[in-house]
């Protein structure tokens, strides 16, 4: 039957059917699932417990829930919150054997979760590490569910606790896997008892009222009017000037726009649209200089609606101090002082991993006096176990002159400066010992230390070698057949523009080069004085410096002139990048599965 008929020329409208209307959410087989885990990231965490319970109409027609062994130790807050312990799990199947009793249990079902991304997400990386294509589960989150039924007077979260207070559910969660999907199946019925008021009753409607653009949203598309197709940074304000949020796209028109369309469901995005009263954009030349633009934006303005790249002023470093027996520091700001630094790093427990990796080659002092020749001489330096494992020179009681000391602090700084093969060798030695021992855990350890090391000093000889540049010229191919262009200074974008289609590039080059902004050198001038890794005094930061170079990385990109070496250590890092993606690659799930 169709939906309409012509008659004499009219075209006259009938009843649809039935597949016209949708599936009736009275006959959606629903499976609420929920997980617990040894973390919050599917890379390099595990599932310790899963809970499933279906659902058709209202009558619960079975239940799924186990523990399951995640292969390792659970971490103590894991514990604390859940209240599972590794002593639990131990005797717990393993994932290949409850992952085909889930998907079995869920086949044609509707998946159903609390955030579903996190469960979703941990469900995937099992399937890609056991051999199962994922399959094609309808998806519903209780989350974006809550968040469109219910008003802010009504409850202050949708957190499941509160939801489940709220609609006054039998089951209390409690971090429990299958608690907590039994108090979801409750709270999935409160929101679509909700749901009727307006006017959804089928399961295509249910998944598409949470994706559909809110009254906000709609209200506001006439803020993209004036947006031009071009690249550049767009900047959401609120009435009073507020900088909300600032983005970046190759087309800012079709970007922009796309706030305000059911596309866009990130909750803290239409929050913040339904704040903004203005979007400003600022068209660039090039995709790198709307992306630059928009990190100093970021940092400058710190809008509350952006997450990455806020404060690029914490990044941290391992510093080798400048005192008469150095130590390894590990600080978050980089100094004109004389000392040698290492990163910057990304993490603090990285860089607590590749501290360990250089005192394993360096018997450098691991205590945090300052200690002096003087002090020494006295006796009232404090000493520690250190020195009786071998792990300390000791120079605070004598056991080392600080002549003999002094060569341990100029090996460090010299690994530090760019050749890491003592690092690397100390760490051999003592991964291939452990191997030999059958003590694969701690191997991998070692591994990882390593791994985190030479990934920081990889980093930091590339941030190193553009930061001493006085001037990088480069061009890359356009999609229109012309040119971009790229001046950099002291690894600072100081200027970007294009060149037209079979115009001559030289005389743009000439004029692009003597507007670029002026960049003074990096702290210490000369080239000699700069840290390892350390940003230019400029203000080049360590990610637009990045940004620069995975541009010049691209390819088709050539460089047009130099004014200096760009170069990198012989036995720096960069020559194990390999080594290091493939050391990293082992943690993620769907890496493993791609190389099988």
């Amino acid at each position: 039957m169709t939906a309409a008929h012509e008659v004499q020329g009219q075209v006259r409208a009938v009843q649809g059917t039935l597949d016209d209307l949708g599936t009736p959410l009275a006959e959606v087989t629903f499976v609420v699932v929920d997980l617990e885990t040894t973390g919050g990231s599917a890379a390099d965490s595990a599932i310790t417990e899963i809970g499933a319970v279906k659902v058709r109409g209202g009558v619960e027609l079975g239940e799924l829930g186990t523990l399951v062994d995640p292969g390792g130790p659970i971490p103590p807050f894991i514990t604390a919150l859940t209240g599972i312990t590794t002593a639990m799990v131990t005797a717990a199947p393993r994932m290949d054997a409850v992952l085909p009793a889930f998907l079995e249990f869920a086949r044609g079902c509707v998946l159903v979760a609390h955030n579903a991304p996190f469960d979703i997400g941990f469900l995937k990386a099992a399937c890609a590490a056991q051999g199962y294509a994922w399959p094609a589960f309808p998806v519903v989150d209780t989350v974006d569910l809550a968040r469109r039924v219910l008003g802010k007077d009504e409850v202050p979260n949708c957190k499941l606790g509160t939801l489940a207070r709220f609609f006054r559910t039998r089951t209390e969660p409690t971090h429990r896997a299958l608690a907590d999907a039994r108090a979801t199946v409750e709270v999935l019925h409160g929101l679509i008892e909700r749901l009727g008021s307006f006017g959804v009753t089928s399961l295509e409607e249910l998944r598409g009222f949470a994706k559909a653009p809110t009254p906000e949203q709609r209200r506001k598309r006439h803020l993209a009017d004036d947006v031009p197709s071009a690249p550049g940074v767009y900047l959401f304000e609120d009435s009073a000037g507020e900088i909300l949020y600032v983005g970046k796209s190759g087309d800012l028109r079709s970007r922009v726009r796309s706030y305000f369309t059911g596309s866009e469901t990130r909750w803290r995005v239409r929050e913040m649209v339904g704040l903004a009263e203005r979007v400003r954009t600022i068209v660039c030349a090039t995709g790198l200089e709307a992306e630059v633009r928009e990190l100093r934006l970021i940092a400058e303005h710190k809008p509350r609606y952006n997450r990455r790249s806020k404060f690029p002023e914490r990044a941290i470093w391992l510093k080798l101090t400048a005192e008469p027996f150095p130590r390894l520091s590990i600080v978050r700001e980089c100094r004109d002082d004389g000392a040698r630094y290492l990163g910057p790093i990304s993490s603090r427990r990285q860089a607590e991993e590749a501290r360990a990796a250089l005192h394993e080659a360096v018997p450098l002092r691991q205590c945090t006096q300052r200690l002096t020749v003087r002090l020494i001489e006295r006796g009232r330096a404090r000493t520690c176990a250190l020195a009786d494992l071998g792990r300390c020179g000791a120079p605070c009681d004598g056991r080392e002159s600080p002549d003999a000391y002094a060569v341990h602090a100029e090996t460090a700084r010299a690994i530090m400066e760019g050749d890491v093969r003592p690092v690397v060798a100390a760490a051999q030695v003592r991964i291939d010992r452990l191997a030999s021992e059958l003590r694969y855990e701690e191997a991998a350890a070692q591994r990882d230390r390593l791994a985190a090391f030479v990934r920081a000093a990889a980093r930091g000889q590339r941030l190193t070698a553009l930061a001493r540049l006085p001037e990088l010229v480069a061009a890359r191919p356009g999609f229109d057949g012309g040119w971009e262009l790229s001046v950099v200074r002291y690894g600072r974008l100081a200027a970007a523009g294009t060149v037209p289609p079979r115009a001559h590039p030289r005389p743009y080059v000439d004029a692009l080069i003597a507007t670029a902004e002026t960049v003074f050198p990096p702290a210490g001038g000369a080239p000699g004085g700069v840290a390892l890794g350390a940003p230019p005094s400029s203000g080049a930061t360590a990610e637009e410096m990045e940004c620069v170079l995975r541009w010049l990385d691209l390819p088709g990109v050539r460089l047009v002139e130099l004014d200096g070496a760009w170069t990198c250590p012989a036995h720096g890092a960069e020559g194990l990048r390999a080594w290091i993606d493939n050391a990293y690659a082992s943690h993620d799930p769907e890496a493993r599965q791609g190389r099988r």
